[in-house]
């Protein structure tokens, strides 16, 4: 229940719009009236013309983007703690030939004096050349970037002939969390390159590539027919993302989803047993517990545990969690302890 927003069904209204995308005959490959609207109101959430390239998965959708910005000799920058580093098998690197250059995360997340360090290569044909700086928002470990850290962050790798490019897996739980905009954080930042991911969110299946930067987006298409990634369904996907966007419900979800996310924080942190994480924003929860707890509570719930010695776990909730899920865990722990 609390393993992975991943591990949530699908929201009605998108599973809606699934069953009214199945009636008649539609273009294949992208060229269906379906992804055209898709691809107008994602758009409009950034208030500027985009490319956007649905595509299935999130892994997919960082790969094929970054792709499409990299030179084998190149390198990609970012936190040790990120997914494209720690939870994807390598496929960066094996699909582009670039290699990944980790910074020690603070708090999940890496400033420019990190960055820095990677410029004494610039120009050397030994070393690998830093040329996108990647962030997760939100990041592995629950925390968020400011919209300022992140135009900061743009502003300083365009100034030394980068990119700036985000998984946003969460990015609608970062928005809602920091009552921000797309248009705000991503779009007047000078974000680049965006992993727009809904499946943590109430989506089925699909990602969306979206590149806000003119320049680049063109040879995108390419990338992701050579990476396995056109749908020649894509309907399927597209409708998806308008169900998604239409009437905020990508806002709504996240916002449930972050509200069960802190009534869970402040139900656990009844016990003196549990220690929480500080700084948590959105819909995880990190926090160390007994071992003999948190083997306990295994038997009837599931969820990380990231480090056995500490008795590490992360909890997530979802846009469907509702107080009497959260609830039910809290009452087996009181149980246990008395």
């Amino acid at each position: 229940m609390f393993m992975s927003d991943n591990n949530s069904g699908v929201h009605p209204k998108v599973m809606e719009a699934i069953v009214e995308a199945n009636k008649g005959h539609d273009f294949a490959y992208g060229s269906d009236n379906t992804t055209k609207l898709a691809v107008e109101r994602i758009s409009k959430l950034f208030d500027k013309d985009v490319d956007v390239y649905f595509v299935t998965t999130g892994t997919a959708a960082n790969v094929i983007g970054m792709s499409g910005l990299l030179r084998p000799y190149e390198a990609v920058v970012c936190a040790d703690t990120a997914h494209i580093n720690v939870d994807e098998c390598g496929a960066l690197e094996r699909f582009t030939s670039s290699k990944i250059l980790t910074i020690p995360n603070r708090n999940g997340k890496i400033g420019i004096d990190g960055i820095r360090k990677f410029f004494h290569s610039l120009g050397d044909e030994h070393q690998s050349q830093p040329k996108i700086i990647s962030i997760s928002q939100t990041t592995e470990t629950g925390t968020l970037y400011t919209v300022d850290e992140i135009r900061r962050l743009a502003d300083f790798v365009h100034d030394n002939d980068m990119y700036l490019h985000i998984d946003g897996a969460r990015i609608a739980n970062a928005i809602v969390a920091l009552n921000s905009s797309f248009k705000e954080m991503i779009g007047d930042t000078g974000v680049d390159l965006l992993s727009f991911g809904g499946t943590k969110n109430g989506m089925m299946i699909g990602e969306a590539i979206v590149s806000l930067n003119g320049e680049l987006g063109q040879s995108l298409k390419f990338y992701r027919k050579q990476g396995m990634q056109l749908l020649s369904k894509m309907r399927f996907i597209s409708a998806q993302f308008i169900a998604y966007l239409d009437g905020e419900l990508w806002r709504e979800n996240a916002a449930n989803a972050n509200e069960m996310g802190r009534y869970f924080a402040r139900r656990l942190s009844e016990f003196e047993e549990i220690t929480l994480k500080d700084g948590l924003e959105t819909n995880m929860l990190f926090a160390n517990m007994d071992k003999d707890l948190i083997k306990a509570l295994l038997e009837k719930f599931d969820f990380y545990v990231l480090d056995e010695d500490t008795g590490l776990v992360r909890l997530v909730t979802s846009y469907d969690t509702d107080k009497k899920d959260v609830d039910e865990f809290v009452n087996y722990i009181k149980t246990y302890l008395n």
